[in-house]
C-alpha cells in the first residue's frame, strides 16, 4: 500500500511536551481525538490516524476561552509530533458554528478591566494561529454553521476548508 513507508512500530520517542491536561469533553473545552484512516476499500489502516481538534462550546457558538486556546495549541503540537497522525481536522462541536471568535463573556467579565492581561491573552491567541500555521501535517477546517470574526482568523491559518451547505462566513470590523 502507498502508506507502508510511515513508521508505525514502537521504539520511537514521544516528543510531546504536554499531556492530555488541556483537553476535555465537557464544554467549554477543546477536545482531541484520533480517528483511524480508512483505505479505499473501507477498512481502517492499522496504526494511522487523523487528529480531530474540536472547539467544544456550542452554547456560545464555539467561541474560544483562554483555556480552549491553550487546548488548541496543545492539540496542534500533539498532532504534529505524533508520527501516526497523517492529517488534522479542525472543527467546532454541534451544527450551529465552527467558531465565532473569542468568548465575549470572558472578555467582559475578566479582560475588559485588565489591559495587560488582555495583552497576554493576545500573545496566546497569536500562539494558537502560529500552531496551526506551523503544523507540519495538512490541516483541514471542517465548517459546520457560522465561521465569523476570530473563527475566520484561525480558519485562515488552515490549509483547506470543507464547508457544509449551510455554512455562513463573516468578519466584523
Amino acid at each position: 500500500m502507498a502508506l507502508d513507508w510511515m513508521p508505525r512500530e514502537g521504539g520511537v520517542k514521544d516528543h510531546n511536551i504536554w499531556g492530555m491536561e488541556h483537553f476535555g469533553t465537557e464544554p467549554p473545552c477543546t477536545m482531541y481525538e484520533e480517528k483511524p484512516i480508512i483505505d479505499p476499500s473501507g477498512k481502517p489502516v492499522e496504526g494511522l490516524y487523523s487528529a480531530w481538534i474540536t472547539l467544544n462550546n456550542p452554547a456560545q457558538y464555539n467561541s474560544y476561552t483562554t483555556e480552549m486556546v491553550k487546548g488548541v495549541i496543545a492539540g496542534f503540537h500533539r498532532a504534529q509530533m505524533d508520527r501516526r497522525v497523517v492529517a488534522v481536522v479542525f472543527t467546532g462541536a454541534g451544527h450551529n458554528a465552527f467558531c465565532t471568535g473569542g468568548n465575549t463573556k470572558e472578555y467582559s467579565e475578566y479582560y475588559s478591566t485588565k489591559p495587560m492581561e488582555y495583552t497576554q491573552y493576545m500573545e496566546l491567541f497569536n500562539g494558537m494561529v502560529d500552531s496551526i500555521l506551523m503544523c507540519q501535517k495538512p490541516v483541514i477546517r471542517r465548517i459546520n454553521g457560522m465561521s465569523v470574526a476570530g473563527g475566520q482568523e484561525i480558519g485562515g491559518a488552515c490549509d483547506l476548508a470543507v464547508a457544509s451547505d449551510l455554512a455562513i462566513f463573516g468578519q466584523a470590523g
